[in-house]
């Protein structure tokens, strides 16, 4: 599929700077509110306020790839370049929320570290941790790596039975299909089998087959961001509403920074959609970077007005809008429901006011007062029929 046209480009949205005067502004903080895990107060120049975050653990046996999946995702460093990393010798913090919509950090665990020793305090470790991601090495012989994935598991459940585990069978891009299969089938059967050996059915463990150099490493790292927002259905809700009103057959709602999806359709994903909206993302950052910026070098490469359009030859239409600083609701449709743009436009401007009202009411349910009314006049998508109905 190759690119027939590009339009990427900045236009004025009066229209909407007039309905949402101040929203734009209530966005710029929009991932320190939102709620991933449990709210903790932050307390500013506090060595310990980054602390209270929720924590996402990358965990396996050294050179398993787990730094390399933390910068190919959330540094944007390129897959070949990670041959170059150096094994990681102690516990490395990294907290992405200053640049990322995604609030929490990420805590890398060098293999070689036995952190139950008791001078570790694993306890706190895992007290405020949101999902627990088990880095195996499908490339090698994993035997040990299960060993360590059980202990690992079956303590932290044991301290705080609420993680999401998540188990990575990573570097399969060196596997043949069948391989991967037998791998996965493989890994699942004998580390559920030591889980019902030690009497810990309740303990679930979702398994995802990764490669850092194909989109399967943000696709996993996607399910496991959006098990960690509690406001996930609304958000799956707003998506529904708006593609049904508009003709748009897949709509993704992404963290540009990063290019995990945090929200999506009820639809089934399919990995070449998914591929090509990530790929989008990166033309229209790039393109915005040459084009995009002030004379003086001054500006964002991405705000409030960023809009593109791409046309593919197989009567494809992929189309971008700004939905807050961090996040860009990215739609797959055809050519012919592209036709009804403006209507696009006006449900897409409902469904963005009902985005910002949402961590709005998340906000305000925090303060005395309760949570803000949803009632506005706005909140209403039109479906191509014409009938009003209601966004929320």
């Amino acid at each position: 599929r190759c690119l027939q046209a590009a339009s990427v480009g900045k236009r004025e949205a009066e229209e909407e700077s007039t309905a949402l005067p101040d929203s734009y502004g209530v966005a710029d903080s929009f991932p320190k509110d939102f709620g991933y895990g449990e709210e903790e107060a932050e307390i500013e120049d506090s060595p310990t306020s980054s602390d209270s975050k929720p924590r996402i653990l990358l965990m396996g046996l050294r050179r398993s790839g787990k730094s390399s999946i933390q910068k190919v995702v959330f540094h944007k460093m390129s897959p070949n370049e990670t041959l170059f990393l150096e094994s990681t010798n102690k516990i490395y913090k990294d907290d992405i929320s200053s640049s990322s919509f995604v609030n929490f950090q990420i805590w890398d665990f060098p293999g070689q570290v036995d952190f139950f020793d008791p001078t570790f305090d694993y306890e706190m470790i895992f007290r405020g941790t949101g999902a627990l991601i088990f880095v195996i090495d499908a490339q090698d012989d994993y035997v040990e790596a299960l060993g360590r994935l059980h202990l690992t598991v079956s303590r932290a459940y044991r301290v705080n039975p609420e993680i999401n585990f998540e188990v990575f069978i990573h570097k399969v891009d060196g596997l043949s299909d069948d391989h991967k299969i037998e791998t996965q089938r493989d890994i699942h059967q004998r580390a559920n089998d030591d889980l019902a050996d030690a009497s810990l059915e309740k303990l679930h463990l979702s398994f995802y087959l990764t490669s850092i150099y194909d989109h399967s490493i943000f696709e996993a790292f996607s399910k496991v961001v959006q098990k960690l927002i509690p406001q996930l259905p609304t958000l799956e809700n707003l998506l529904n509403i708006f593609i049904s009103n508009s003709g748009i057959e897949k709509a993704f709602l992404f963290d540009v920074t990063s290019k995990i999806y945090i929200a999506t359709d009820s639809s089934p994903v399919d990995m070449q959609s998914y591929e090509l909206c990530c790929d989008m993302i990166d033309v229209v950052i790039d393109v915005s970077c040459i084009y995009g910026l002030r004379e003086d070098g001054s500006g964002s490469a991405y705000d409030k007005e960023s809009m593109a359009i791409i046309k593919l030859n197989n009567t494809t239409v992929l189309y971008l809008k700004e939905v807050t600083k961090f996040l860009a609701l990215v739609c797959i449709l055809r050519e012919e429901s592209f036709e009804r743009k403006g209507l696009i436009d006006y449900n897409f401007h409902c469904f963005r006011k009902a985005i910002h009202e949402v961590f709005e009411v998340g906000v305000s349910a925090q303060r005395p007062g309760g949570p803000k009314a949803l009632g506005s006049p706005c909140n209403k998508a039109v479906a191509l029929n014409g009938t009003a109905r209601s966004a929320l």
